[in-house]
């Protein structure tokens, strides 16, 4: 009985540092996640933005 105890226990810890090990993973690729789409955005941004400010002005000029 108390074999069958004492194996429950260690199966129990086991899924329970699994299910840890998920969570660090899990944070990790969001955070990967959210470094690559800030990259997007700046590298947009520093592309785009001299054209979007030269339109603008533009249509600011002719209204």
């Amino acid at each position: 009985m108390i074999e069958k105890l004492q194996f429950m226990t260690i199966m129990l810890v086991n899924d329970i540092k699994a299910k840890r090990d998920e969570r660090g993973a899990t944070a990790v690729e969001y955070g990967l996640m959210v470094a690559l789409i800030a990259i997007v955005i700046i590298g947009a941004v520093s592309l785009l933005g001299g054209n979007l400010k030269n339109l603008f002005n533009s249509a600011a000029s002719s209204v």
